[in-house]
């Protein structure tokens, strides 16, 4: 009597936990969840609102007024060249990409724990969505920034930023983005563990921009405590950021070097620590 043909699976769940994680296959297989997931986030967060999409660009401009007029009118913070209308946009439209992606893959177990329970699919597929709906934010408010550029351009106020400069646009956003995903991945798993985790890292984000030069140049820290900022990884992304778009920022290759470095290991070690503790968290949420 021959044996039955040994069946051959697509997908083969386990109790088994790895460091690797899914594979970049199963993640592509699961793309379209992905997109459905973005725009599932996006419509949540504007629907029932009377403003709708258009609070994208409204909270940057609330946000740009104050800074011009508390930091640059009452405290005077010198932008130096720069108008304080874009050096404040400029750095408002990528903290808010770094900010908003991290706070959300850091909660990433807390706000799915129903649907990781239930359902299977690659953990890693949520962070990506949520960091992938914060870039359509940012590609948004980045349009304001061009056409606040464009304008000043024509007042000859800032230089025409050239094809080499703006080719940098995408490398200082790459790892701002990559930089959020990482932290967020780490977080994320602390969070799921330690709920109070979830309230001190609202306020170390909000403790951490003001050691980001968001608001202020990299020029306008005294030299003594200088070491301080530069140690930060978004330093030089955010001095390479404002370089390539308005000719003016403070960063060399050994910065932007230590920044590169800083975010591939630490998103290496989170992919890691993501993919192990992963299935393990949800006996715990």
């Amino acid at each position: 009597m021959s044996t039955p043909p040994e069946k051959k699976w697509d997908w083969e769940l386990g109790t088994q936990t790895s460091w690797w994680g899914t594979s970049l296959a199963a993640l592509w297989a699961y793309r379209h969840l992905a997109m459905g997931l973005v725009r599932r986030d996006f419509l949540l967060i504007y629907q029932q609102t009377i403003l709708g999409p258009f609070w994208v660009l409204l909270q940057p401009v609330l946000t740009l007024v104050t800074y011009v007029l508390v930091f640059g009118k009452v405290i005077g913070i010198s932008t130096g060249p720069i108008p304080p209308v874009l050096f404040y946009l400029a750095g408002i439209v990528l903290w808010n990409l770094f900010n908003e992606s991290f706070i959300s893959i850091s909660a990433t177990f807390r706000d799915n724990a129903q649907i990781f329970s239930k359902v299977y699919f690659p953990r890693l597929i949520i962070p990506i969505a949520r960091l992938s709906g914060y870039l359509l934010h940012f590609t948004i408010q980045f349009s304001l920034l061009g056409v606040l550029l464009a304008y000043y351009v024509l007042l000859e106020q800032v230089p025409i930023p050239t094809v080499q400069r703006l080719l940098l646009v995408p490398l200082a956003l790459g790892l701002a983005g990559a930089l959020s995903l990482a932290l967020g991945l780490f977080f994320a798993v602390l969070t799921a563990k330690y709920r109070d985790m979830a309230n001190l890292l609202s306020l170390s984000v909000r403790l951490f921009m003001f050691l980001t030069p968001v608001i202020y140049p990299v020029s306008y820290v005294s030299e003594r405590w200088r070491w301080v900022v530069q140690l930060n990884p978004l330093t030089p992304l955010f001095e390479l950021f404002r370089l390539a778009l308005l000719g003016q920022g403070a960063v060399t290759l050994p910065q932007f070097a230590y920044s590169f470095v800083f975010t591939g290991a630490l998103l290496l070690a989170s992919l890691l620590i993501f993919n192990k503790q992963g299935d393990k968290l949800i006996d715990i949420l």
